[in-house]
């Protein structure tokens, strides 16, 4: 009785709870950086983003305001203010205080400080503090006070605004934002348009070598991309060679011409006025069109052999010639299939940074992607973590509106051929 057709298996609830889990784990990451991408460059450092709904405790050194502000008061010089509003952060509460870094809990909330010379200095629990002092104060940088603080929390918009709208850092954005656009969508297009054709020939036309193809297309599934990154590039070069020997002599006033007609140059890498360059689009839709073939082709033939027999059958006795059966049939019928393909060739071209290092990044820096843009965006010394998250959010955020969009077609896409 248990193997019943149509009865519900009693493993149900683990599929359930392996789903959840899934889920949850690809969440986990993306969810993190959305949280850090909102928080400052203090408050990473400080604690986890899971934490950053919770108050958190931080050391801190803030300043007095400038002693020009000072005020006459009783005989007496005094300068007002409160510690948190002056340095731009949220309110918070003071456990500890003090005037050195090597001694930080020197005061509590409330007590006065002997500065000597500079006078006296009080600091409360909500940060209001009140520096004192018998004569004039002189110089004009503030005193330094060191705190312990609970701050509550607190998200920024200011990530967004440094990366998206912040002068040359925004045009080099905006422009690795294009370039991305540049070489993910033709690198998208052009292997789904050969792997479709060579799918359907694959699955439905008799010609000698046909299994040794398909043989042949398997086995390049496991073929490593960094295996092939410079017989790629030779053959990249190959091509600039052979283009200048079709031009007829390498002068730059011809390669000139040619760079300036309908942009049609610089996908070879000729650039105005420049020294010709293996640099260009040309070189990066070829090496993601060569590697996404053979699982684009794979994908797709197994989803046109399943496909109805009688449908192309009938086709052909009523005259449709090979061509006709392909575009008005098995291209609208395979529609998940290629939408599947697309998606994955979509995320990772987006997200693809060797090849564009191999080819495309140039001394001007004018084809550089987001990839490459966010690692420069970290400086030299590997800081600005808010910036890396809010700019990595910023990345992905094309992506996840692509796979969001397409995704009913995924899984009816991976199925394709796996049930007759």
């Amino acid at each position: 009785m248990d193997n019943i057709a149509g009865k519900k298996s009693s493993l149900t609830w683990a599929v359930h709870i392996s789903v959840a889990v899934l889920v949850f784990l690809w969440m986990f990451p993306t969810v993190g950086l959305l949280v850090s991408s909102f928080r400052s460059a203090d408050q990473i450092s400080g604690s986890g983003w899971w934490k950053a709904l919770f108050p958190q405790e931080q050391n801190v050194m803030i300043r007095t305001a400038d002693p020009a502000l000072q005020q006459q008061i009783d005989g007496a010089y005094v300068i007002e203010g409160n510690l948190f509003e002056q340095d731009g952060l949220p309110i918070g509460t003071v456990s500890v205080w003090g005037t050195s870094s090597r001694d930080i809990n020197a005061y509590k909330p409330g007590d006065t400080a002997d500065l000597g010379e500079d006078g006296q200095l009080t600091v409360t629990e909500n940060g209001d503090y009140t520096l004192l002092k018998t004569t004039e104060f002189s110089g004009s940088r503030g005193e330094r006070v060191f705190l312990t603080a609970k701050t509550p929390p607190t998200f920024t918009l200011q990530n967004y605004k440094t990366v998206l709208f912040s002068g040359q850092a925004t045009d080099k954005m905006g422009k690795a934002f294009l370039n991305t656009f540049t070489v993910t969508i033709p690198a998208t297009i052009i292997p789904i348009l050969i792997a479709a054709f060579a799918a359907y020939a694959l699955a439905w036309m008799d010609f000698p070598g046909r299994a040794l193809l398909i043989a042949a297309v398997v086995a390049l599934l496991v073929v490593p991309l960094q295996l092939a990154l410079i017989p790629l590039l030779s053959f990249h070069g190959a091509v600039v060679e052979a283009t200048i020997a079709f031009l007829g002599t390498p002068d730059p006033d011809n390669l000139r011409r040619f760079a300036t007609v309908n942009g049609l140059g610089r996908l070879l890498g000729f650039e105005p006025g420049e020294a010709v360059s293996s640099k260009g689009y040309l070189g990066v839709w070829m090496a993601h069109t060569g590697f996404g073939l053979p699982l684009a082709i794979y994908l797709l033939r197994n989803y046109m052999v399943g496909l109805p027999k009688d449908i192309i059958e009938n086709a052909r006795v009523d005259g449709a010639t090979d061509f006709q059966i392909f575009t008005k049939i098995i291209l609208p019928l395979s529609f998940p299939a290629l939408a599947s393909f697309a998606i994955f060739q979509f995320l990772w071209t987006w997200n693809d940074l060797l090849v564009a290092l191999v080819f495309l990044i140039d001394s001007s820096g004018d084809t550089t992607v987001m990839t490459r843009q966010i690692v420069e965006l970290l400086g030299t010394r590997g800081g600005n973590w808010e910036i890396l998250a809010t700019a990595a959010f910023v990345s992905i955020a094309v992506p996840l509106t692509v796979f969001f969009f397409m995704q009913k077609y995924l899984v009816r896409g991976l199925l394709a051929g796996s049930v007759k």
